[in-house]
């Protein structure tokens, strides 16, 4: 073994048996050649791991450097416990899902929400994100546009269980929306179950009238049995059959002979506990229908298919509207009569808590006084006092403000024609056939009304108005007397100095209508 001494060590390592002397050729293949580095063997690497940063160190440290900032819009926020979260953001928890919510003027909010929020929880977070002035009668509705289909969706249904339903590449959507009507059967029993479409079968042998069985059996949770003629679309054609039907709480049934009640002449239609009842908008033009009263009834637990539809037009309003109580009242029951006490206990207006909650301190000193008596002003203690004579102080000036504006030598730039375009009742131009499709979308019941501007007479307003589930329209005209400008609705009777001023005589006064202006219906922006 021979070393040879350098920056390497070269070690020959050759066999003991000697080389011929001579020999040219030197044999490789019984020696090997070996570099080694003169340094000392290093202990094995440990490669770097990366190191776990949890979110609370990321907080904590942030919070290290930078002071807290308080929100300045708490109001925009989501309440604390509220399992809907209202942010442009993803939420950390995973289990939170993004859904879109449209308005009546198809602008959209995005929400997420949690697994199980149900429609009333939407929408409250709804209602106050939006700013709405109560928190009454909002309702989310499930539309098929394409189909031409509607449904509200009751207070206890979860959310994304119904969106689960859905076909990915639908037009469905969620709106949000008011509904007066969602639980006016509770209210007015026999206006929506008249005698005439109760079975015989009900039980009636107790002496009770049929006012009183009603009301017994929805206090129970249950409906009476209903059965009527209604035009059926058959699937195979276009053309509409005349079909007498009965609903009763194991399905309903249709009657292959007349209206025959036998066994052996009733046909099995659907079960009540597999599907959901939709109103169809504009039936005339998508399916043909008899008359506009049309709803529709389709499984629930399935995407929706144009094959799956059972079509059914009533002869009224009326009667449609039996058939869609009767349907949700016989699916589900008791659950209805929780939600109609839930409904009643939610708080009725938002309007006060805002103004006391965000009232600063210079607000806070101020105090409401009453100049009226002749002793000098008092301090007016009650707050019920206060509100009202805040309202009519209000009032006392807008009718100043209106009759010296009403003058007929005022330009027209001065007169106050634009004060109605601020309420909420007030819906510009839009056309006959719309105001009486929004005011059935939110709600057939006995006071709901708008105003809009009349298509068929310049400078004319339009007061459209719900009674006993039917859409009437009434003309206020404009008119002078004594050189001022007024409005009317009895030709000159009853003068009003502007639209305002009509509305609020009629929310206590009935004048020339048939009922008192109750419930507007309103367009919200989300």
């Amino acid at each position: 073994m021979m070393e040879v001494a350098g920056p390497w060590t070269e070690v020959f390592e050759t066999s003991e048996r000697p080389e011929p002397s001579g020999a040219a050729n030197m044999l490789l293949g019984s020696s090997t050649l070996t570099l080694a580095p003169l340094v000392a063997k290093t202990p094995s690497i440990r490669r770097s791991q990366p190191i776990l940063i949890t979110p609370s160190r990321v907080k904590d440290s942030f919070s290290l450097s930078v002071p807290s900032i308080p929100n300045p819009f708490p109001e925009l926020c989501s309440p604390s416990k509220s399992p809907v979260l209202n942010s442009s953001y993803p939420p950390q928890l995973s289990d939170k899902h993004l859904i879109k919510v449209y308005c009546e003027d198809n602008h959209s909010r995005s929400l997420w929400v949690s697994p199980g929020a149900s429609a009333r929880e939407v929408c409250h977070l709804l209602v106050q994100t939006a700013h709405c002035s109560d928190q009454e009668n909002w309702a989310l509705l499930e539309l098929f546009p394409s189909l031409g289909l509607e449904r509200c969706l009751e207070d206890h249904e979860v959310v994304l269980e119904v969106k689960g339903t859905w076909s990915v590449k639908g037009d469905t959507r969620f709106m949000f929306c008011k509904n007066y009507a969602k639980y006016e059967f509770f209210r007015k029993p026999t206006l929506f179950f008249p005698e005439s479409m109760i079975s015989d079968s009900a039980d009636v042998s107790k002496g009770l009238t049929s006012s009183e069985l009603i009301q017994n059996l929805l206090k129970s949770g249950t409906c009476p049995e209903i059965q009527g003629f209604l035009h059926v679309k058959e699937s195979s054609r276009k053309a509409w059959k005349k079909v007498y039907f009965f609903l009763r709480r194991s399905g309903l049934y249709s009657s292959t002979k007349g209206s025959s009640k036998e066994p052996r002449h009733l046909q099995y239609v659907a079960d009540l506990e597999d599907l959901n009842v939709y109103s169809v908008v504009n039936s005339r033009k998508l399916y043909g229908a008899p008359s506009d009263f049309t709803f529709c009834i389709k499984p629930s637990k399935n995407p929706i298919r144009v094959q799956d539809l059972k079509i059914l037009c009533a002869e009224s309003e009326q009667t449609r509207t039996c058939w869609m109580s009767a349907f949700r009242l016989f699916k589900y029951g008791k659950q209805l009569q929780c939600n109609y006490q839930l409904s009643k206990s939610a708080p009725r207006g938002l309007e006060g808590r805002r103004l006391s909650d965000g009232k600063s301190r210079s607000e806070a000193s101020l105090v409401a006084m009453d100049f009226s008596g002749k002793a000098g002003g008092r301090v007016i203690q009650n707050p019920t006092e206060a509100e009202s004579a805040g309202r009519e102080e209000g009032q006392a000036w807008r009718r100043r403000e209106a009759l010296r504006c009403s003058l007929p030598n005022l330009s027209s730039a001065a007169r106050p024609s634009s004060i109605h375009k601020t309420q909420p009742w007030f819906h510009g131009g839009v056309s006959r056939k719309e105001a009486q499709r929004l005011i059935e979308k939110q709600g057939l019941v006995d006071g709901m009304f708008l105003i809009r501007e009349s298509q068929q007479h310049a400078q004319c307003f339009v007061l459209s108005l719900c009674y006993q589930l039917k859409t009437k329209h009434y003309l206020v005209i404009p008119c002078e007397d004594g050189g001022r400008k007024y409005f009317t609705m009895d030709d000159g009777v009853t003068l009003f100095i502007d639209l305002l001023q009509l509305v609020e005589f009629h929310q206590i006064n009935k004048g020339i209508l048939p009922v008192c202006l109750k419930h507007p219906c309103v367009c919200v922006a989300l």
